[in-house]
């Protein structure tokens, strides 16, 4: 069992930055990949980019590509979403998942990130 929580969503101007931080419980953590989903009001979840169980080789939605960064530290059970050049149009839930093979079995609460204008 893998609880996740994020952290670190609010509220921030476009072009802005904010660093959201999924912190997980229990001593398997190194064994999942930990994915990152986000879900705008009125629209379906959508990925944002994931970690390997190692944190080498982070891959990203066309849609946050260049913008974006996925870190992990398996020692804080820890792994970040840094997200720079934001966009109104990433306003949404952001929510972390454990998972392997791309199978998603635990998810966190999500952290509502919010971009003015």
């Amino acid at each position: 069992q893998v609880q996740l929580v994020e952290s670190g969503g609010g509220l921030v101007l476009a072009g802005g930055s904010l660093r959201l931080s999924c912190t997980a419980s229990g001593r398997t953590f190194s064994s999942y990949a930990i994915g990152w989903f986000r879900q705008a009001p009125g629209k379906d979840r959508e990925f944002v980019g994931a970690s390997s169980r190692s944190g080498g080789n982070p891959y990203y939605a066309d849609s946050v590509k260049g913008r974006f960064t996925i870190s992990r530290d398996n020692a804080k059970n820890t792994v970040y979403l840094q997200m720079n050049s934001l966009k109104p149009e990433d306003t949404a839930v952001y929510y972390c998942a454990a998972g392997q093979r791309n199978i998603w079995d635990y998810w966190g609460q999500g952290t509502q990130v919010t971009v003015s204008l």
